[in-house]
């Protein structure tokens, strides 16, 4: 029996579309059928209580930022520079690649002002952000489990450090799905100095159905690929083909009832108005020069880098003013194993200004209300100096999963605090420690959901995005 329940009279109605003379009948079947329930899997569930935050922006610093030279001022440690690491600290301690025998702590040459109403620190790394300390949420007191990328960046993303997962953007359309008809609920972009260790599945639907996935919006070309229709072959053609298909994948539908199939014509119809959708999106000839200039579109950049996150921002926004549910941004790489001074100056030229001016531009078109603005890694970075084995110099920081910092900022969230406190040298939290699990219960609640009962059934088992963890953080709500 089909888990979808059938309307007699709009079976009727569908069986008239099918069998109509006009092509175009077949490519209304997909509204049809969600309009009548038959696209369970893309039903969307009421929220279990009125949500805060109705979209998010995900900015993700791929590689672990550096929190005592961005966030989390160290006096202590400055003094203690160059001294070994005390041996308590280091029982049971896990890294990357630094040799524990001859760990010494590493200051940081970084100066820290306090900024705002809320006196909150930041780095002279971060002039723009800075402006929005009464905004911001920082969490000094993020923890996690993994020190390595992959399972490191899977588990922000997907409460779990395994491939095969929904990520959070997925378990959020899937609860609210998207607020507009002609783009994706769920989009990715990226900016790489390197590849990106999880790829696709930083974006999956894993067990979800696939209509649920993130879409991978490209920095140049078609934004996105295969979107265009090959050389030669007009729209009307393609129409019937979108048609066809559809047919043909609601007959095998018929036969089934597998939520898959209704996900693979939800995802056909989608592609096909995406055409049209697309273009004007990424098309910023309407953006006015104030706006582009903002955002550092127009500065001088031999990478591309700086021009590509700068486009991406603004993109971000329009996207969520377009009904877009979740938008991530990855910024590839803050691995700063050496030339940790230097390369870090280089990651925050590249994003600190236009992340300040999404905010900004949030703001002034009312948009930060409903909008959440998570910033963000997969872990931090040592207070030690990274003395790998054939390094001359050291000048970098490893892997830390046992305290970071992170960031957050409308849809709910309340501004102009710093939450949780760590040791006099950043090695571990002192006070409100917030795992990965916690802040994705956190955002969940945001959205209006309880983070134990957002579940999907699969291989006999309800799933949730937490698992059996997570509590909501209480302070952080407005």
């Amino acid at each position: 029996m089909s888990p979808f329940p059938i309307d007699s009279t709009a079976w009727t109605r569908r069986r008239f579309l099918r069998q109509s003379a006009s092509g175009l009948g077949t490519v209304a079947l997909a509204s049809l059928l969600h309009d009548d329930g038959l696209l369970a899997a893309g039903a969307t569930r009421a929220p279990h209580f009125a949500p805060k935050a109705k979209r998010c922006i995900y900015l993700f610093m791929e590689g672990g930022p550096s929190q005592m030279d961005l966030f989390d001022p160290k006096p202590k440690l400055n003094g203690l520079d160059g001294q070994p690491m005390p041996e308590s600290l280091l029982d049971g301690v896990k890294f990357a690649f630094t040799r524990k025998e001859s760990a010494r702590l590493m200051g940081s040459p970084r100066t820290f002002r306090r900024h705002g109403q809320c006196g909150m620190h930041f780095s002279d790394l971060l002039p723009h952000l800075s402006r929005h300390a009464d905004e911001i949420a920082l969490v000094r007191s993020m923890y996690c489990d993994q020190f390595n990328h992959l399972p490191g960046q899977l588990l922000m993303l997907s409460g779990t450090p395994f491939r095969g997962w929904p990520t959070l953007g997925s378990w959020l359309n899937y609860g609210l799905g998207s607020e507009g008809r002609d783009l994706p609920g769920y989009v990715a972009m990226t900016t790489l100095g390197r590849g990106l260790p999880g790829g696709a599945a930083s974006w999956s639907s894993g067990f979800l159905p696939s209509e649920y996935a993130g879409s991978l919006f490209r920095s140049e070309g078609s934004p996105v690929l295969n979107l265009d229709n090959p050389p030669g072959i007009e729209r009307s053609v393609q129409e019937r083909t979108i048609a066809a298909v559809t047919e043909l994948n609601r007959q095998r539908f018929e036969e089934v009832g597998h939520p898959e199939i209704a996900s693979r014509i939800k995802n056909y119809e989608l592609a096909f108005r995406m055409q049209s959708a697309a273009p004007d999106l990424v098309d910023l000839s309407g953006e006015s020069e104030k706006t582009i200039e903002a955002y550092g579109l127009n500065r001088q950049d031999k990478s591309g880098f700086e021009a590509s996150f700068a486009r991406n921002c603004l993109l971000a926004r329009r996207m969520v003013e377009r009904g877009v549910r979740f938008v991530t941004l990855f910024l590839s790489t803050w691995d700063q194993h050496s030339k940790l001074d230097t390369e870090l100056t280089k990651n925050t030229r590249i994003s600190d200004q236009p992340v300040a001016a999404l905010l900004t531009d949030l703001k002034e078109r009312g948009l930060l209300d409903e909008t959440l603005v998570v910033w963000g890694g997969e872990f931090g970075r040592t207070p030690l100096g990274e003395n790998r084995e054939g390094f001359k110099t050291v000048t970098g920081r490893d892997h830390h999963p046992y305290s970071f910092s992170l960031w957050m900022a409308g849809g709910g969230i309340k501004g102009g605090q710093t939450l949780g406190r760590t040791d006099e040298i950043g090695w571990g939290v002192e006070e409100d420690p917030v795992h990965v699990h916690d802040l994705h219960a956190t955002i969940l609640h945001l959205f209006g959901f309880d983070h134990e009962e957002l579940t999907y059934r699969f291989q006999g088992r309800d799933f949730r995005l937490t698992d059996v963890h997570g509590k909501v953080i209480r302070k952080l709500l407005a």
